[in-house]
């Protein structure tokens, strides 16, 4: 009888604990999907575990605790994405974690390795005469087709303005991208006279004509008869990239003739109109760069290192590597998730996910991209004609599709969290944060925390920011963002918080580009910058900008962050011809120009755009009218002094909009710099007022200027000079630790 108790009692504390903490399903790579996948029996694969976790489901065994599937040390090559889509949430308090064991690397790839004793030297001779003699010897070569790779993909022209793309086979050294054979081995090649710019797809020409110009190095002879051959560049404006093939060269009228059009036609004569030349064997000449030829299937390398104890790594999959489709309380925490040749993880339609202590790298497109990208309808379409549809799974005509239709809800989801990721080495931005509804002003309140975004512009460089932002009432905080030569955040739509960010060395080599971007829609408004650290960006040599309000922005609030040598030589904030643009209690040390730059671009340079941007049909007119109607709720109502902004002037010529009006710097510490901090370009209707600004030479009393603690002593005579100057909280900027991050 006794007996007989105690066994009822053990089952009833086994249930009771099963109760409380959570269920776990084990994965290995020494698994196999015929096991229960119990600690001691793993399944092999996820989509194994993804089974195990349904079954829990579909019999309502989801326990208190939740479901953890546990990843056990390995890498687990996906050959296709790997979903998780409304069959697999969890419950509020119960959510799906697919996990790294504890202190362990858990890597999952869109890629395939390749075992060093793959590779052998090159002996061909007719290979080797092709490259450099101090290179000869450290070439290896492996045939793909032998390794089970038959796929290498197709180089395409990708750019500026053209559909996101995913790469061709990349290869991976040690966890780092290699280097596709190119030249020069650093910097770039400058445009010679051009004698003809090709056709100009930006202004309607679709005769698709590439252009011809003369080459200024004579290197380019060593490539004729060269197959495959691609110039990446910036070939008329210092933001618009591109990836074009060649058609030939010409050696004895030292020209080059492109086989497809650049947007805005080639030109020359400014510094950044530059190229690299790529995908060519006799550049293979350093260590970390290979070429892969697409007719014999052969890879050559040069490795950077011994091959015996390295891992070596080529992308495969064009999917994303992870799908989050219409999920709830799923998490993913402590996981590698790399190597694809498209996205890292895909997020739609999810609500209150998390992305937890992953690290995203080495992909070919976005990191992590959160809500759908679009497809070109018609591939002979450019900017103002584009037309599209929304896709999931990829990012193609993102940013073309974003402009012309601005309250796109890409139905990202909401309460979602990005938290303490690290995001770096992908081909086209860091991460795509979006939700909520600009239309209807309905916040998303999806976040992206303490992440650590750099490396993002392997292959599209414009608007491929560290982190993008669109929808409504989204946050980013504690983030930080690095090395870049173009944008660090770029912004979309409505209510946005930018809170303890720091961002840094970026648009270090680019023209018109900013470390924090809007422009273009008077409806984006509600944007808040506090508390971040914004430093060494731009370049003194460039058109460069701080924080970029463009053509037309309104409502940003700047308040409590720290600029420090910022070479941004159009202003630490510019603005053309914005409303109420306001900087305030902010601290600024060593600017290159003025602080608070202003010009009435509709007076000036874009005088004969001005009718077609405001009158019937405009670009502005569509942005309030159409897309939001901005005379109605929620819009008439939240933003109340945007009432005005179509306020006819003169009929048919000017615009209340057309002139800058309630941009405000005040209260400011400026160290170093103009004397007058503000710069008003194009006469009167450049406007920005100046109130209270505390403008110096000396240190304003830092605790340490020198070594760049910015915060202030409290016997700062700051305190005194501006009354009500609220202490900035310099040192919670930036990344911070948790249990992701010891």
């Amino acid at each position: 009888m006794k007996i007989y108790q105690l066994s009822i009692s053990l089952v009833l504390l086994f249930a009771s604990i099963n109760n409380i903490h959570s269920q776990e399903i084990h994965v290995s790579t020494h698994g196999n999907d015929s096991y229960a996948g119990t600690k001691t029996k793993p399944v092999a694969t996820l989509e194994a575990a993804k089974k195990l976790v349904r079954q829990l489901i579909s019999n309502h065994k989801i326990p208190k605790g939740g479901v953890k599937v546990i990843l056990h040390e390995g890498t687990y090559d996906q050959a296709n994405t790997f979903v998780l889509d409304e069959k697999d949430g969890g419950e509020p308090g119960k959510p799906i974690t697919w996990m790294a064991e504890a202190g362990k690397k858990v890597s999952i790839t869109g890629s395939k390795t390749i075992p060093a004793d793959k590779f052998s030297p090159v002996k061909d001779k007719a290979i080797l005469i092709r490259i450099e003699p101090q290179a000869r010897e450290k070439i290896m070569q492996v045939d793909l087709k032998a390794a089970g790779i038959s796929n290498l993909g197709k180089h395409r022209q990708y750019g500026h303005s053209l559909p996101v793309i995913p790469a061709t086979l990349e290869l991976f050294f040690n966890e780092e991208p290699m280097i596709l054979a190119r030249y020069p081995n650093k910097g770039m090649i400058k445009i010679g006279k051009v004698l003809d710019k090709g056709s100009v797809p930006r202004m309607g020409d679709k005769s698709n004509k590439g252009a011809i110009f003369n080459y200024t190095d004579a290197r380019h002879a060593k490539w004729i008869g060269q197959k495959q051959i691609w110039f990446q560049g910036t070939f008329n404006y210092g933001f618009a990239d591109d990836y074009i093939p060649v058609d030939y060269i010409d050696t004895v009228n030292k020209t080059v003739k492109l086989a497809k059009p650049h947007l805005y036609g080639v030109n020359t004569g400014r510094d950044f109109q530059t190229y690299a030349a790529i995908n060519i064997l006799e550049e293979l000449d350093m260590p970390g760069e290979w070429y892969a030829d697409e007719e014999t299937n052969m890879l050559y390398f040069w490795p950077p290192a011994d091959m015996e104890n390295s891992v070596i790594q080529v992308s495969i999959l064009e999917e994303p590597v992870i799908a989050l489709e219409g999920v709830k309380n799923v998490q993913l925490k402590g996981l590698t998730i790399e190597g694809g040749r498209g996205i890292g993880v895909y997020m739609e339609r999810c609500n209150n996910t998390l992305v937890a202590g992953c690290t995203v790298r080495n992909v070919g497109t976005s990191g992590i991209f959160m809500g759908q990208g679009a497809k070109l309808i018609d591939e002979n379409s450019s900017v103002d004609d584009y037309e599209g549809i929304a896709v999931s799974r990829q990012v193609g005509s993102f940013q073309n599709h974003m402009y012309k239709y601005n309250t796109w809800n890409r139905n990202a989801g909401e309460n979602n969290r990005i938290l303490s990721c690290d995001v770096y080495n992908t081909g086209s931005g860091g991460i795509a944060l979006s939700g909520g509804d600009k239309k209807t002003l309905i916040p998303g309140n999806n976040v992206v925390e303490n992440c650590k975004v750099h490396d993002f512009n392997r292959r599209n460089k414009f608007t491929w920011s560290g982190i993008n932002v669109d929808g409504c009432g989204n946050k980013l905080l504690h983030n930080e963002v690095y090395n870049s030569d173009f944008h660090g955040i770029f912004v979309h739509g409505n209510e946005h918080l930018f809170e303890y960010n720091h961002v840094h060395d970026v648009t270090r080599n680019s023209d018109d580009t900013s470390p924090w971007y809007i422009g273009r829609n008077p409806s984006n408004r509600g944007n808040i910058l506090r508390y971040n650290y914004f430093h060494d960006c731009g370049s003194a040599s460039k058109m460069n900008m701080g924080i970029y309000c463009d053509d037309s922005s309104t409502d940003v609030y700047i308040f409590g962050n720290v600029f420090s040598n910022m070479n941004t030589n159009h202003g630490v904030v510019f603005s053309n011809g914005g409303w109420d643009i306001v900087m305030k209690n902010n601290i600024v040390v060593n600017p290159i120009s003025h602080t608070g730059v202003v010009s009435a671009l509709y007076y000036t340079w874009a005088a004969p755009q001005a009718k077609e941007f405001f009158d019937e049909g405009g670009l502005i007119r569509k942005r309030l009218e159409k897309e939001v109607n901005y005379k109605s709720p929620p819009y008439s109502t939240k933003y109340p002094s945007l009432m005005t902004y179509l306020d006819v002037i003169t009929a048919g010529k000017e615009w209340q909009g057309m002139r800058a009006q309630g941009n405000l710097l005040a209260d400011n510490v400026i160290v170093g710099g103009p004397e007058n901090p503000i710069e008003l370009l194009g006469g009167q209707y450049a406007q920005m007022e100046g109130k209270n600004n505390f403008v110096t030479k000396e240190d304003p009393g830092f605790i340490d200027m020198k070594n760049g603690n910015f915060n202030l002593k409290a016997n700062s005579k700051v305190f005194e000079l501006i009354p009500g100057f609220q202490q900035i909280p310099f040192d919670k900027m930036g990344i911070y630790k948790d249990e992701y991050r010891k």
